[in-house]
């Protein structure tokens, strides 16, 4: 994507009006075609049906291949229709953020600090800093993931957790927080490694959730905590197809492995991958174009 340099004390919002629908498409697309620290978007129900998707860019975007972008996920009259308008750079991150409204998962429950007072008593809340750009629970693949991770634990405890390339560190937290239990997070990222943190602190689970900087599955500070009961992994096909044989060497007899960061596409070809190390496939959890995979060693 195309940008400009960033004006002095503005930045850009395109907002598209919508149905549900198409506003997830939106949101999903815009996920996986841009740069999480310079674009955001969100969406929100204006009146019943009838939803807003606002698309936060850090600097003024190229409209043109952004009303393309917006085409693919909800049509031409959609794309002509959004609206590009300035607003200012210093609240940009905390305005798109604050129009996402809570994501439901389960028993989970992806909020924001706009949305901590209304969060029910029979949900596990998982709070995220409005300064993030990603890993709000917003995505098909990270909804998946916690929907598979609510299934697992009403049937089971693993005891030993591996959330491996963490980001916002929303897996482990939610991990943490139903289990009560310590949770080992990795990123090769180490802005994501500090994200994470001060996530877990905001969310209470400090204490419990230990995260690390690791370029791979076998990295020492990983290696020195196997054998896993449960292993996360939202990430990309790529990488989940190289990292099956050390990835598969780090889960417990019984345990299981949840891929994701798959389109329903891609869903065989990890599969197969996973399949040849002695995994088996569990369930399979399609959301939105993406699919969630459950393997058990």
């Amino acid at each position: 994507m195309v940008v400009s340099p960033t004006p002095t004390g503005s930045s850009i919002v395109a907002r598209i009006a919508t149905d549900r629908t198409r506003a997830e498409r939106i949101v999903d697309l815009v996920a996986e075609s841009f740069d999480g620290t310079d674009t955001i978007a969100g969406m929100s129900e204006e009146t019943p049906g009838d939803w807003t998707v606002a698309i936060h860019f850090g600097a003024p975007p190229n409209e043109t291949a952004v009303r393309a972008l917006i085409a693919m996920a909800a049509g031409v009259e959609a794309a002509n229709a959004a609206v590009f308008e300035p607003v200012a750079a210093q609240d940009w991150v905390k305005a798109s953020l604050e129009g996402l409204a809570p994501v439901q998962a389960g028993r989970f429950l992806v909020h924001g600090a706009h949305d901590r007072a209304r969060l029910p008593a029979n949900r596990i809340g998982i709070e995220i800093e409005a300064a993030l750009a990603f890993g709000t629970g917003h995505h098909g693949t990270t909804r998946g993931c916690l929907l598979a991770l609510d299934q697992m634990l009403r049937a089971r405890h693993p005891r030993r957790i591996l959330d491996f390339g963490t980001g916002s560190g929303v897996l482990a937290i939610a991990a943490a927080k139903a289990l009560r239990r310590p949770v080992l997070a990795s990123d090769i990222d180490p802005s994501a490694v500090r994200i994470a943190r001060d996530n877990a602190r905001l969310n209470r689970v400090g204490t419990l959730l230990k995260v690390v900087h690791a370029a791979g599955v076998g990295a020492r500070r990983l290696r020195g905590h196997a054998c896993f009961d449960l292993v996360l992994a939202n990430i990309l096909l790529g990488p989940l197809q190289r990292l099956a044989a050390p990835l598969a060497k780090l889960v417990a007899p019984g345990g299981r492995v949840v891929l994701s960061g798959l389109l329903r596409s891609q869903g065989h070809a990890a599969l197969a991958a996973y399949r040849a190390q002695g995994l088996v496939l569990e369930r399979r959890i399609a959301l939105d174009g993406w699919v969630t995979l459950v393997l058990r060693r």
